[in-house]
């Protein structure tokens, strides 16, 4: 299985670590107040708690943070995510939900992947999963679909197979510029979730037919 870095101690962090525990792999938690880091391992169980500043110990590091915060949190680590697979679940949606903060043409993805050392690859993922859908894994039986985009074909092969430890099926949408199309996803789904669905307990997935 994977060794896995959340960068993180929130909601989506904790939802995504107990996943990952449940899918056989290791798990550390980094969080910039080490006293929330060792509270949410322990609380996990089987999970280390991380030291801010030094290398993540696993070789695939999953940003769980506000977009605001990501790339500044990647640059700060520096050269000690050389050779990582870094994975971006962050959303760069304006506080109104009607767009982006990122400049046109871009994507949070690709901002990310500019903050992060040579020789580390950046992996959109997770962006379209709502706290509850990741936790759950699954909706009414069906499997839950992972979007995922990134420039290194093997990055995205060692992220899908993390993917499937967690019972998800993943969904290569393409080179990392794809990313700004799987941003517009949330977006969709905010829309449906203020003025139709009225519930977080959804996810949009791919049906293809015989």
């Amino acid at each position: 299985m994977s060794s896995i870095s959340i960068i993180g101690v929130g909601s989506m962090a904790s939802a995504l670590a107990s996943r990952a525990l449940t899918g056989g792999n290791t798990v550390e938690i980094i969080g910039r107040n080490p006293v929330k880091a060792k509270a949410l391992a322990a609380t996990l169980g089987g999970a280390t708690a991380g030291t801010v500043g030094t290398a993540p110990a696993g070789d695939i590091v999953i940003v769980v943070v506000p977009y605001a915060s990501a790339a500044a949190v990647v640059s700060e680590n520096g050269d000690a995510l050389h050779g990582k697979v870094i994975v971006d679940i962050t959303n760069p949606i304006t506080p109104d939900f009607t767009g982006f903060v990122t400049p046109d043409g871009s994507s949070g993805a690709q901002e990310i992947a500019n903050a992060a050392p040579a020789g580390a690859h950046v992996v959109r993922a997770f962006n379209t999963l709502p706290c509850d859908v990741l936790a759950a894994g699954s909706i009414e039986g069906r499997t839950v679909d992972v979007f995922i985009a990134g420039d290194d074909a093997q990055a995205k092969a060692r992220v899908s197979v993390f993917i499937e430890s967690l019972g998800m099926q993943p969904r290569d949408a393409g080179a990392l510029p794809m990313a700004r199309a799987l941003e517009n996803a949330p977006l969709l789904q905010l829309g449906l979730i203020t003025h139709s669905v009225k519930n977080t307990n959804l996810f949009l997935g791919v049906s293809i037919l015989s």
